[in-house]
């Protein structure tokens, strides 16, 4: 669905999930609000909760346009940024990170057949934009810029980018134009428009001494008659300016009030809303529930501020007896439409920018709600619409003080609009504006003011179209595919240097026939490094990549987890659920530590409590000074801090030895549909798929690690950021474990044989867990190891080992608190101290250097 222009209204991509009903009718008014609602809710923030703060796509909602349509759709619907800022992109193009031949090569590839059309004074639109590219171009509000031209030097000599040649060209062609068709004062040739330039210029230059001017005479001289033939020429195209031009006035009405009156009663909503939705929203932390919450938003809001308060806002209790009467929130939300004036086409952008007006709390209502199984408590179904519909309320009713407040309208809402654009206004680009662009675009392309004074109507017209075409976004647009061409080349140039080298001087050893040892990391690129390593320290082994929850979408519960997890991509919703178990010889160890752990917790939160009383804040306030010193350790100590903490928390540890509830057993948890556990033909397709996936159908060593990976840091909250994103913001280790069970399960093997995928008898597999934060690594299920392959294994460990000193070592080059000539082992200590040391907020900085991808075999990117 398309909205229609107006209001400053975007065109909203087309969704192509919305069908009609089969019978042929048309959906009712609130089916269609419902519609519009959920398609709006693909422009909310797609975030999970924090403890599955996985990075995601921000454009989901434009991945049917263009890449560069979308970026700017975005950034227009986001109020953000598409691109650089243009001083960044020049600061690249001095640093000859952007070279003006990708500068041109790109504009080139853009502008296509066009590129040689006419466009200034004998120019075209290739050398107009390359001038506009090349040259920092200098914009400001009018009476700047006419401070700019009175009182700095403007106007005595070029600009410090005018190249000399073009500079000496102009002033020339300057200087024998007025010597020869004015010199004798006559000004014969002129026509009227320049006689009147002439004439008031020479009221300020001496025209009697025109023959003893000095070179600095003529180039002021220059300036001056360059900015009257800009100036005239711009103010000649009067079509240029009109009511329209300048930025729209804003469809929503809270957002055109406040451009118009200063009054931003949108902000006296959202202080309200974050604060209700922050409790609404309580996994159970908070020490009073929000009364009513299990019955929705609406109730929740309704049970709070249904009723006036003397203590409320008085725009507040206007709302409530709406609020009291509310029951369906779509025809609140009709009803407010029609209150507000908002016509049928433009419903769906109105509801989209009212959403994104808070999108964060809308955007994780939204989530809560459709995927309930990332949080413990999840949200009541139609919590977004509810929600939609006590904003519509709450701001109808704030509209109505602030209207009658900031401009004294007390006339229906419906009518609000009409009134609020008459004061709105829109500053169009001005004379002098447009005549300062191109007054700094005929230095630096070298157009005389004989050229500009020779330009009738509709050529400056066309001149000021084309100027005003190039705007900043494209102009930024084509400076950021000029910087991603050179990188790509200088990228592309260093590949094939590479592979040149490779196949000239074999100089990557390849392989062994049958590897010593194969190991599957996830395809993050934080692996690369350690990857790369165990490549350089072991030719022989073999590292393949896969998408780091190896095809095993589970619902995870650790051991002394409280809920499951689900550990795969977020676009896919698990029906499977995987538990851990303690194993049986240390079962009364485990139920003892359950009870530890338990008391511990009750005690820490009935403490917490209490520090809230009176009392217990006069506690705390004495006591608290002992809490100092494990802070301290942990920032001067980490390591040792670390230790300390590891010892004391043994006791209430969960025992080292446990064992996955893998094979179905016909239980599920309580969330139907769902099931304990995979069947073996379940597992067989799991395992199939990976490998076939990889490549990895022959030639398998006789140990296989399937390592996935995560991040821990002590003092950052969005730490699941760093964790696996194939695993939906989750820890790989548990799905990298049961891909190595299920791999190892005979009746597995079998299966798979009969499709024509032979594991070797005396392959085995691994799973084990590889910390990118401390580059410590975890393998599991080591008393399963058969006895043949203590031999490979601890080969294949001592690789891994030294991998993960030297990929420290490569990280560490990235820290300011490391210094340039620290060796392997201390480089593993520095990573391990960062990711325990309380001051380092970000112990890893995790995706920061990645900048592209390779897809395709080992082979030629090894090395």
């Amino acid at each position: 669905m398309s909205v229609a222009k107006g209001f400053g209204r975007l065109e909203l991509p087309v969704d192509t999930t919305k069908t009609a009903p089969s019978d042929g009718q048309r959906p009712s008014a609130t089916e269609d609000l419902a519609g519009l609602i959920e398609h709006a809710a693909h422009y909310l923030p797609a975030q999970g909760p924090i403890t599955a703060f996985v990075h995601h796509n921000t454009l989901h909602a434009f991945e049917d346009s263009p890449f560069e349509e979308g970026v700017v759709k975005g950034a227009e619907l986001f109020g953000c940024h598409a691109f650089l800022p243009e001083s960044r992109y020049r600061a690249k193009l001095d640093r000859g990170r952007i070279t003006p031949e990708d500068i041109e090569a790109v504009l080139q590839e853009d502008l296509g057949d066009s590129a040689q059309t006419p466009a200034g004074p004998a120019g075209t639109r290739l050398q107009l934009r390359l001038g506009m590219l090349n040259h920092p171009m200098r914009t400001g509000p009018t009476a700047e810029l006419r401070w700019v031209i009175e009182q700095t030097s403007a106007l005595n000599r070029f600009q410090d980018s005018t190249p000399n040649a073009l500079r000496e060209q102009s002033i020339q062609a300057t200087k024998h134009w007025v010597m020869r068709d004015f010199g004798d004062g006559s000004f014969r040739n002129a026509d009227e428009k320049t006689r009147r330039m002439l004439d008031d210029l020479f009221l300020r230059f001496d025209r009697g001494e025109l023959d003893n001017w000095t070179d600095a005479a003529w180039e002021e001289f220059t300036l001056h008659l360059l900015w009257l033939a800009c100036r005239e020429g711009a103010r000649s195209v009067g079509g240029a300016t009109d009511a329209q031009s300048g930025h729209q006035p804003p469809i929503r009405h809270t957002d055109l009030l406040h451009e118009v009156s200063g009054i931003d009663c949108g902000d006296w909503v959202n202080d309200l809303l974050i604060r209700f939705c922050a409790a609404f929203l309580d996994q159970d932390f908070a020490p009073t529930p929000l009364p009513a919450r299990e019955k929705g938003f609406l109730s929740a809001f309704k049970e709070l501020y249904g009723r006036s308060s003397a203590a409320a806002d008085g725009w507040l209790n206007a709302a409530g007896p709406e609020l009291i009467q509310t029951d369906n929130p779509l025809d609140s939300i009709a009803r407010s439409l029609t209150d507000l004036g908002v016509a049928p086409d433009e419903r769906e952008d109105y509801i989209v920018q009212t959403l994104l007006a808070l999108r964060g709390f809308a955007g994780m209502l939204w989530q809560t709600e459709c995927r309930s199984d990332r949080v413990a408590k999840p949200t009541p179904k139609g919590a977004l619409a509810e929600y939609l519909a006590v904003r519509l309320i709450l701001e109808r009713a704030a509209l109505r003080q602030a209207a009658a407040e900031g401009l004294g309208f007390r006339a229906p809402l419906a009518e609000l609009r009409r009134e609020a654009t008459r004061h709105f206004v829109r500053h169009p680009e001005s004379d002098e504006q447009r005549a300062f662009q191109i007054f700094q675009l005929a230095q630096v392309l070298g157009w005389t003011p004989a050229q500009l004074t020779d330009l009738d109507a509709d050529q400056w017209r066309n001149l000021i179209a084309e100027i005003g075409s190039f705007s900043g976004m494209e102009r930024r647009r084509i400076y950021h595919l000029a910087f991603e061409r050179h990188y790509r080349r200088e990228t592309l140039d260093a590949v094939a240097n590479h592979t040149r080298r490779v196949r000239e001087t074999d100089d990557i050893t390849q392989p062994a026939e049958r590897p010593s040892f194969q190991i599957v990391t996830c395809i993050d690129e934080r692996e690369e490094s350690f990857r790369r390593a165990l490549e350089e320290i072991d030719p022989d082994c073999e590292t393949l990549g896969a998408a780091g929850f190896f095809a095993v979408a589970m619902n995870y519960k650790g051991a002394a987890d409280a809920h499951y997890t689900p550990l795969c991509p977020v676009i896919i919703e698990p029906k499977h659920y995987v538990a851990e178990k303690v194993v049986y010889t240390h079962k009364q160890t485990e139920r003892q530590r359950k009870e530890r752990r338990r008391t511990i917790g009750t005690v820490t939160h009935q403490v917490h409590l209490g520090s809230r009383t009176f009392a217990g804040g006069a506690l705390a306030g004495i006591f608290g000074s002992i809490a100092s010193i494990p802070l301290v350790t942990r920032i001067l100590f980490p390591r040792l801090a670390a230790r300390l903490r590891g010892a004391m928390g043994g006791f209430v540890r969960t025992p080292d030895v446990t064992e996955l509830e893998l094979t179905r057993t016909g239980e599920n948890p309580g969330k139907e549909p769902g099931q304990i556990g995979y069947s073996v033909p379940e597992m067989a397709d799991i395992v199939e798929r990976l490998l076939r996936d990889m490549g990895l159908t022959k030639t398998l060593s006789r140990l296989i690690v399937i390592c996935g990976h995560g991040s821990s840091s002590l003092n950052n909250p969005h730490e699941a950021a760093h964790d696996c994103g194939a695993c939906g913001g989750g820890r790989g280790g548990p799905n990298a474990r049961a891909f190595a069970q299920m791999a190892n399960t005979p009746g597995v093997r079998a299966i798979v044989a009969e499709r024509g995928l032979i594991i070797p008898e005396d392959t085995i597999f691994l799973g084990a867990y590889h910390n990118t934060c401390d580059d410590s690594v975890t393998v599991y299920d080591l008393e399963r190891l058969p006895s043949s392959h203590t031999g490979d294994y601890e080969a294949a460990w001592a690789a891994i080992d030294e991998a993960r000193k030297r990929s420290a070592h490569e990280r560490c080059r990235r820290f300011e608190s490391a210094s340039l000539n620290i060796d392997f082992e201390e480089a593993l200590r520095h990573v391990e101290e960062r990711a325990e040391d309380l001051s380092q907020v970000r112990p890893e900085y995790g995706h920061a250097t990645n900048a592209l991808c390779f897809v395709g075999r080992r082979e030629w990117s090894r090395g």
